[in-house]
């Protein structure tokens, strides 16, 4: 008998936007081939053990495609099938098979610990599949994770580096993603109801061969200490996902901060998801959050399009501070995740209804792309490095980020209460540019608020970690404000919202000064209300921002 031991290491990501934890756990699998038929079971110690006769083997391979039901999946919707899936990825990866769910099958998938692991492509073309979430054994484990077969390894010699430094004086063998921590040092010092002690400073750039830094994602802290570091070789070729009508029964846990990590995890760089379809029942009075359905971390390269995916509802509970808090729910999430964008994508509940959490948060990122999307927000927790937003639609929730470098927003309808806003928990800090043209701004999606363009709030009293500044230059032409229904007294939209009331003339002390905008170009910019865009209700706080009109 020929026995094949496979090992998977997989880091199983469990997205946190409020402590932003990543946890590892071993997922093993034994593939033997014998005389007897295809079988698939759960060992002693619960893992994953598949038998394939050597001639199914041989027929399998003639075939060139792996089915679920080649290794006993139902697919009737009522059978728990996650083995006989997670057994097919298995061999399909053994022997770089792409994998392709049965036609017209609708697959169940039950809360056992159990994760399909996908190395190869995969059609999961008008199959259905059922994640019940009521009952599950292990929150943290993805149902699906699309990892690589490289390893990641730690790099020797580099012991510091630099902001936008180009180069590292150490070579490797192909291009690879690094990802670098100094533990001393804390970012991202949270403030509010949600208040926490920040996080270890950390980075992710990419590499190539010969140590040269890809300056469209620069590193953006300097580190005279490097307390972990790690290069994740990333793979040359392209690993595509497409189809797939999946449906999460939701769960019905208590009301707090316990993600369900309960989807697609995407670990691999250069991955295209194309043609997924996510919807979301069951959800009742209460229920634990969820950390994205898919899930983006520690990769580069990846592209999410022509997807319908799911706001889940929103739920409160007490936060950090012993206050009441909205719980961030997610079906889409990114963290520690480079080149990402997410094209002529959609969600199938009213971008509009605030009963639902906007649908998007991420953590660490550089170069978020929204095109063609209809969304109800876009987020960016702690910290983006670049980010754009094309010809796309945005709903209640709007754009809130923090970050560095150039925000893009462009040819785009934006509904939330501002146009851009600056997230107060982590400072309002944009070290950078925004640039925003063609747009349509309609604030608070039409309900009766004094709009303002750029929100947010910084008291110059609290240490994010960081020194916290306003975008440098902001740059608006041929945007259109439909401020037709306005309270009372309406003053006129204005650029920046009053983002510190006590700062009222010079007597005002910020123990942390906050860096203001020196610039903004305006060009061709209207109003419905007919009223002329002002800077800010807060004059003093702005008195040295210099306004060009165009």
């Amino acid at each position: 008998m020929k026995r094949i031991l496979l090992f998977f290491f997989l880091c199983f990501g469990v997205f946190s936007l409020t402590n932003g934890q990543t946890k590892k756990l071993p997922e093993k699998v034994v593939i033997t081939s014998n005389k007897n038929k295809t079988q698939v079971s759960s060992g002693e110690n619960g893992e994953l053990v598949i038998n394939v006769s050597k001639k199914e083997v041989r027929e399998l391979k003639k075939n060139g495609v792996v089915r679920y039901s080649d290794f006993g999946a139902k697919g009737d919707g009522k059978t728990d099938d996650i083995d006989a899936i997670a057994a097919a990825h298995a061999f399909a990866n053994q022997h770089g098979i792409p994998v392709k769910a049965d036609k017209g099958a609708t697959y169940y998938i039950g809360g056992k610990d159990r994760t399909a692991v996908i190395q190869t492509d995969t059609d999961f073309g008008t199959a259905a599949f059922i994640i019940d979430d009521t009952d599950v054994e292990n929150r943290n484990a993805h149902v699906f994770m699309v990892s690589s077969v490289l390893k990641p390894f730690n790099p020797e010699g580099i012991a510091s580096l630099r902001r936008n430094q180009k180069t590292v004086d150490v070579s490797f063998p192909g291009t690879c993603l690094i990802t670098v921590t100094d533990s001393n040092v804390r970012r991202y010092i949270r403030f509010g109801p949600n208040q926490n002690d920040g996080s270890p400073q950390t980075d992710i750039f990419i590499v190539d061969k010969n140590g040269n830094v890809d300056m469209n994602a620069p590193i953006v802290w300097d580190f005279d200490q490097i307390t972990d570091i790690t290069a994740l070789p990333i793979d040359e070729t392209t690993l595509t996902i497409t189809g797939g009508l999946f449906t999460t029964i939701a769960n019905r846990a208590e009301s707090k901060y316990t993600y369900y990590s309960r989807g697609i995890a995407i670990r691999r760089s250069n991955v295209l998801v194309d043609g997924l379809e996510h919807r979301v029942t069951g959800e009742g009075d209460h229920g634990a959050p969820y950390g994205g359905f898919i899930n983006v971390s520690n990769c580069a390269n990846v592209t999410v399009q022509n997807a319908v995916l799911t706001g889940h509802k929103t739920y409160r509970t007490i936060g950090s501070a012993g206050v009441p808090v909205s719980m961030g729910s997610y079906d889409i999430s990114a963290n520690r995740a480079l080149n990402v964008s997410f094209v002529n994508c959609r969600q199938t509940n009213d971008i509009d209804d605030r009963t639902y959490w906007g649908i998007m948060g991420s953590n660490y990122c550089k170069n978020l792309v929204y095109d063609n999307c209809t969304f109800s927000r876009f987020d960016a927790h702690m910290g983006v490095a670049n980010a754009a937003i094309r010809n796309s639609t945005l709903g209640h929730m709007g754009i809130n980020a923090i970050g560095t470098g150039t925000f893009t927003v462009e040819n785009s309808t934006i509904r939330g209460r501002t146009l851009i806003n600056l997230r107060s928990d982590y400072g309002s800090t944009w070290e950078g540019e925004f640039i925003i043209r063609n747009c349509v701004f309609t604030p608070a999606g039409g309900r009766s608020v004094s709009a303002n363009l750029i929100g947010g709030s910084n008291s110059g009293q609290h240490d994010f970690g960081y020194t916290c500044y306003m975008p440098e230059r902001i740059t608006i032409e041929n945007l259109k404000i439909d401020d037709s229904n306005h309270p009372e007294n309406y003053q006129g939209p204005a650029i920046f919202g009053n983002f510190n009331p006590k700062m009222k003339d010079e007597s005002y002390v910020e123990k942390f000064p906050y860096v203001i905008t020196k610039e903004i170009i305006l060009k061709n910019v209207t109003t419905a209300s007919g009223k002329d865009l002002r800077v800010s209700d807060n004059p003093f706080m702005f008195r040295n921002v210099k306004v060009k009109s165009e």
